[in-house]
């Protein structure tokens, strides 16, 4: 993973995101610049859900596998068949080729081996601009794709709703690579919006939580304000780019 050092005042800056200070490449070992330990102990201290329970069973695992690799994202359903996830967790670096949707998995409340509810990918999208015919294009605010069930799940696990971050409380949930059996939560990771569909937070991130939903705590439970894209270390934490839910085009589904 490439990590850059940055100081607050050139993170907050729209130059920032362009000039790709922020990476979609994320760490197996939860580093942070040199405080490795430091960074592990924030991704261990966060609180484990009951992922077979509502409402998190509507998180779950974007699994992959082939003969020569295996691995998971985070996804939310936001509708009976519709999931929400990051656009690279979709792309084969490797290969330099997209995943085709037969490949992939979502796992609705996962914990431990055992899912409430388990779907094939029938199709996905993304940004107009990413498309997904050619190489991953790593604008930060393309990073987002939505995943359409071959199953509904809505009846088993319910979905979440979308919302405006409106000064809640917001925070993350997801399978981070250092923990990936169970689903765990930030604390408040105090979310401000930099650009038109694009929020900064210090959250303690990290592979694995790639397309987790950054998830407002209002008073009708827990709703959908932006998925989870790519880090950058800094000097208070592992700093965050999420996308707004805003961008997606859902208001028409």
């Amino acid at each position: 993973m490439r990590w850059l050092i940055l100081s607050a005042a050139v993170l907050w800056t729209q130059p920032a995101l362009s000039q790709g200070v922020f990476s979609e490449n994320w760490s197996s070992v939860c580093t942070l610049g040199t405080k490795s330990a430091d960074g592990c102990d924030a991704i261990r201290a966060r609180e484990i859900l009951d992922a077979d329970t509502a409402p998190w069973y509507a998180i779950g695992r974007i699994n992959f596998a082939s003969r020569d690799q295996r691995s998971h994202c985070t996804g939310v359903l936001v509708s009976d068949r519709l999931v929400l996830t990051a656009a690279h967790c979709l792309y084969n670096a490797q290969r330099k080729r997209w995943i085709p949707p037969s490949s992939i998995r979502f796992a609705a409340g996962y914990q431990r081996g055992k899912a409430v509810a388990v779907s094939a990918v029938q199709d996905y999208r993304t940004h107009p601009e990413q498309g997904v015919e050619g190489a991953f294009e790593s604008r930060a605010e393309l990073d987002w794709a939505i995943l359409e069930l071959s199953e509904p799940l809505e009846q088993v696990v319910g979905f979440l709703p979308l919302a405006e971050p409106d000064g809640a409380t917001t925070f993350v949930a997801g399978y981070p690579g250092l923990r990936p059996h169970v689903l765990s939560r930030t604390d408040d990771c105090r979310a401000q919006t930099v650009a038109e569909g694009v929020l900064l937070a210090v959250c303690p991130v990290m592979m694995g939580d790639s397309g987790a939903p950054l998830l407002a705590d209002t008073p009708n439970g827990p709703q959908v304000v932006a998925i989870l894209s790519s880090v950058a270390a800094t000097p208070d934490g592992v700093t965050a780019l999420f996308l707004s839910v805003d961008g997606f085009g859902l208001d028409a589904e």
